[in-house]
C-alpha cells in the first residue's frame, strides 16, 4: 500500500461504509486517511459503484478531517483514479 501514500484512494470494507480520501499513513492495526470523506450506504437509494463513481467525477466532499480504519474490516483499497466509468 505504500505506493498509494499521499494519494486519493477508496476504501471498501465489510460494513455498509465505503472510504474516500488521501492516503497519510499505513500501520499494523489501521490506514488514516486524511480530508476524508466516509459515507454510509445506508443512508442513501444508491450502490457502492454509482457513490464511489460519482465522487470520482465531482470531487470528494470531505467530512472527517482524519479517520483510522481498521485494516481487519478492509476488503479492498484501490486509487480513486483507477474507478473505471
Amino acid at each position: 500500500m505504500n505506493e498509494f501514500l499521499n494519494r486519493n484512494v477508496v476504501i471498501d470494507v465489510e460494513a455498509q461504509f465505503v472510504y474516500v480520501g488521501e492516503l497519510a499513513a499505513v500501520n499494523v492495526k489501521d490506514v488514516v486517511l486524511v480530508n476524508a470523506d466516509v459515507h454510509d450506504l445506508r443512508d442513501s437509494a444508491t450502490t457502492r459503484e454509482v457513490y464511489v463513481l460519482d465522487t470520482k467525477v465531482h470531487g470528494i466532499t470531505a467530512n472527517r478531517k482524519r479517520v483510522a480504519v481498521a485494516r481487519s474490516q478492509i476488503v479492498s483499497i484501490s486509487l480513486l483514479e483507477d474507478v473505471l466509468e
